[in-house]
């Protein structure tokens, strides 16, 4: 696209760009000079800054500037941007951070890109961690958000740390619980479980230690990080999963979801079988209360079918405890000294205390035999019907 051209596209989607800056003296007036050469709709949030910032700021006639009276971190600078861009009418914003890594000639890379989409969509710059210059703690830190942000959504991505990104204003949450720099993760989380597509763009990275100051403290920020996985993996296995299996199953009648949703028709018969013997495997283990937590979990990690594993692990629905506590106690009992009779006795969550041992070598087998058996079956029972999807 031609200056012009980019020019124009940002004035008809109703563009702005919004620059959250902290003790950013050294690049800030760069930035901004940078970002005019595309548009005058920006929007500066001055976190509270005690260096020249508010001088700087002030010499800038046609941006708009909001002097926050005391830092209270990156999220809620960018919480604070959503709400003026808003109300100042824009429909979607460019976040370019004020520290000098990102390059204003990359804004067409955003603009171009969504021009091109049919639908809204949050674009996340995606830099070249590898290249020379990028710290090590910054790089293995990306890997980890990734890892977590597609356990979360089930989105892969190669970046999901850059601050250059472009927010559909309309469609994310209206509302957030994080201020600093986990607010990053939690929206494009959020925003992703609102079925709001999430991609990556390529953009340029400069990290010039000279200049470059960064206010993120490792201990403090990679906890409250931590925290925020912790709790959005939570929300993730017990309300996202099963609601987005409830919508599916509303939306389509049920040969269709059998098919799509719970046997997934790109799916290979081996990955199938795998996903009913992982089922199986829990649904018998002795991890009593944690079986959806542990299935869902393992699913995710081997890349397997969530749905097809979590109904096999239903194999331990109350009825057939008692069945399952019988079969585990006698398959354990030849492995321990114990009461022989013990089947004799009443079936119950005391007997296995009294015989944990016993029990534990018994699930382990039962778990095991049953786990190859049902994937065997399983496997012999779908390439039977579709040989050709081995």
């Amino acid at each position: 696209m031609t200056l012009p051209e980019v020019q124009n596209a940002i004035i008809e989607k109703k563009i702005c760009i919004l620059i959250p800056t902290y003790n950013n003296e050294k690049t800030l007036r760069r930035v901004i000079d940078g970002v005019l050469d595309y548009t005058s709709g920006i929007i500066v949030v001055n976190d509270g800054s005690t260096d020249s910032s508010f001088q700087i700021l002030d010499g800038y006639t046609g941006i708009t500037v909001v002097n926050l009276p005391e830092n209270k971190g990156k999220g809620n600078g960018l919480k604070t941007g959503f709400r003026k861009a808003k109300e100042l009418g824009y429909h979607y914003a460019i976040t370019i951070d004020s520290d000098g890594q990102h390059y204003p000639d990359d804004i067409p890379v955003f603009v171009e890109t969504l021009l091109k989409e049919k639908e809204d969509v949050l674009l996340i710059g995606n830099r070249n961690m590898s290249q020379d210059g990028i710290p090590k703690k910054s790089s293995f830190g990306n890997r980890f958000s990734n890892f977590w942000f597609w356990f979360e959504t089930g989105i892969k991505l190669e970046d999901t740390q850059s601050g250059y990104r472009l927010y559909p204003l309309l469609r994310i949450p209206k509302k957030y619980f994080t201020p600093k720099f986990e607010f990053e993760i939690e929206i494009i989380v959020r925003s992703a479980w609102r079925h709001i597509p999430v991609k990556n763009v390529p953009v340029k990275v400069l990290y010039d230690p000279s200049e470059r100051v960064s206010h993120f403290r490792p201990f403090k920020d990679f906890t409250r990080i931590s925290i925020l996985n912790t709790i959005l993996v939570t929300i993730t296995l017990f309300y996202i999963i099963p609601r987005n299996f409830v919508n599916n199953f509303k939306k389509k009648n049920f040969k269709r979801f059998l098919k799509e949703d719970v046997l997934e028709s790109d799916g290979s018969n081996r990955t199938k079988a795998f996903s009913i013997a992982l089922g199986v495997f829990i649904g018998l283990s002795p991890f009593w209360g944690f079986h959806t937590l542990l299935v869902i979990s393992l699913a995710v990690l081997f890349k397997l079918n969530k749905v097809l594993a979590f109904v096999a692990s239903n194999v331990s629905l109350p009825p057939f405890i008692p069945f399952i506590i019988a079969a585990a106690l006698f398959l354990g009992a030849p492995f321990v000294h114990g009461n022989s009779d013990i089947l004799s006795q009443e079936l119950n969550f005391e007997l296995i205390k009294n015989n944990l041992l016993q029990y534990v070598i018994g699930s382990a087998i039962l778990a095991s035999t049953m786990s190859v058996l049902s994937g065997v079956a399983a496997f012999l029972f779908l390439s039977r019907f579709n040989p050709e999807n081995n």
